[in-house]
């Protein structure tokens, strides 16, 4: 298991042996880390591993995806995200999207197979910095909130949690999801005007973005709970509803806001779950 716990080697941190130069550089042994890409067949990622980590602890990792024409180096420099990531003790993985874009069923292009990449994405990271792919949570906002809604429909196990914020299905929606319900913590703002609550048309009316509400109505019919009373409760600034299936969670929570992401909501999130998991109160 990797560490980069702080050491006064070279004025850098040591990986199990292994300098890591800081910064924007590379992690030494692995050729890529913090803003240079990691590159795997069809796609790369960046990865900002936790400023303290103990050598042979399990290393969990929040994944983001960026949003529309987004790029992935951004996320990896934003200094809210990788906060969190040191007061978690887990990785920020950022990863990229072809062109900036996702290609989910009914994405108006469809540039890549986005479940075997991530497989690879997941192998990748246990391979080169031990990343537990038991402990992980997958979040994206707007585009990459849409990509997040799919990837837990196909198959809820490929990550431990999911995090979307400002995005779902698309139309037409999908009947039901091949897969056990997964842990999914949606945060939305009810001003969005670029992916409103329920959904939009775009190119001309070619495509249109699902209704939220109408989003969780496929996962909750599916398991017995298209009648079912939510519990109701406020964390902050957010008004969350929460249904629980016989395996997972579904929770939607709502701020006054409009179009945008926090670190804090994705933080929740990981903690949530992790209370769930049983997982280290560190991360």
């Amino acid at each position: 298991m990797l560490s980069n716990k702080r050491s006064f080697v070279s004025c850098a941190a040591i990986l199990s042996g292994v300098i890591l130069t800081g910064g924007n550089n590379a992690i030494a042994g692995t050729g890529c880390g913090e803003e240079v890409p990691c590159e795997i067949e069809n796609g790369q990622y960046y990865i900002h591993l936790p400023e303290a980590h103990e050598d042979g602890e399990a290393l969990g990792a929040i994944f983001y995806l960026h949003g529309h024409r987004g790029k992935a180096v951004n996320a990896i420099r934003n200094k809210g995200f990788q906060r969190m990531a040191d007061e978690l003790g887990v990785a920020f993985v950022a990863v990229q999207g072809v062109d900036g874009t996702w290609s989910f069923p009914t994405a108006p292009r469809n540039l890549r197979d986005e479940a075997v990449f991530f497989d690879s994405v997941l192998s990748d990271l246990s391979d080169k910095f031990g990343v537990d792919t038991n402990r992980t949570l997958l979040s994206g906002f707007s585009s990459g909130g849409f990509m997040t809604w799919y990837l837990a429909c196909q198959d809820s196990g490929k990550f431990a949690g999911y995090a979307p914020i400002a995005g779902a299905f698309w139309e037409p929606l999908p009947k039901d999801c091949p897969t056990e319900p997964p842990y999914l913590f949606h945060v939305h703002g009810t001003s969005d005007t670029v992916v409103p609550l329920a959904g939009r048309w775009l190119g001309g009316g070619q495509w249109k973005q699902g209704d939220v509400f109408e989003s969780f109505d496929v996962w909750r019919r599916q398991n017995g709970l298209a009648d079912a009373a939510p519990q109701k409760f406020t964390d902050g600034k957010l008004t969350c509803e929460r249904w629980q299936p016989s395996e997972g969670l579904l929770e939607l929570c709502l701020h006054d806001g409009g179009h945008s992401v926090e670190a804090k909501w994705i933080k929740r999130a990981w903690t949530e779950l992790g209370t769930m998991m049983g997982w280290t109160e560190k991360g």
